[in-house]
């Protein structure tokens, strides 16, 4: 059975994303693109929901992406994509397939397909909704040494008690840890 893992840029005070529906307070630097450049290495299937992959589609087969960071945007445009999205008319990045249907119903079947493992990039109501039908298998959390005045919680929507299990920490020179977890 394929692996399904959400991972998100978490503030140290819990926000995925700030008042604006924004990550700008994230600062990816030349250890974040290279960090990216490995898990994208992994060949793991991508997930997101309509407002994520619509911000990823405008940006990484953009000049701009290629030229400020070749290797992640390579993997990005490479990778085999699944958008979930009820509105979504169709999905135009290349390797993106869209899924229209029941959420629930259709990660449970696509987890059950051969393939590489999946991996959620933010679209954290997603993350929430799979974590309480207990069909995410793990967190990837990158903590950045920020704190925001507000946002959106990493783990609003959630209606029942995750227990993490530590599987990884990894710091960065610029005071940043991503923690893999376990569930």
């Amino acid at each position: 059975m394929r692996k399904l893992t959400a991972f998100n840029f978490v503030t140290l005070n819990g926000f995925y994303k700030d008042e604006n529906n924004s990550t700008s307070w994230h600062i990816h630097g030349e250890e974040g693109a290279k960090f990216s450049e490995e898990n994208m290495q992994a060949g793991n299937t991508l997930l997101f929901g309509r407002i994520t992959y619509q911000m990823m589609a405008g940006f990484w087969p953009s000049r701009m992406a290629m030229q400020s960071m070749p290797g992640v945007a390579k993997g990005m445009n490479d990778a085999q994509k699944i958008v979930i999205s009820s509105t979504l008319q169709t999905a135009d990045w290349n390797n993106t397939t869209l899924i229209k249907g029941n959420l629930i119903d259709e990660i449970k079947k696509l987890k059950e397909q051969p393939g590489n493992d999946i991996t959620i990039l933010g679209s954290g109501s997603i993350s929430a909704q799979l974590a309480n039908a207990g069909l995410l298998d793990g967190f990837m959390l990158w903590v950045d040494p920020i704190a925001i005045t507000g946002g959106t919680p990493m783990f609003e929507g959630i209606t029942r008690q995750l227990n993490f299990k530590l599987t990884n920490c990894r710091t960065l020179k610029n005071g940043a840890a991503v923690l893999s977890y376990e569930l």
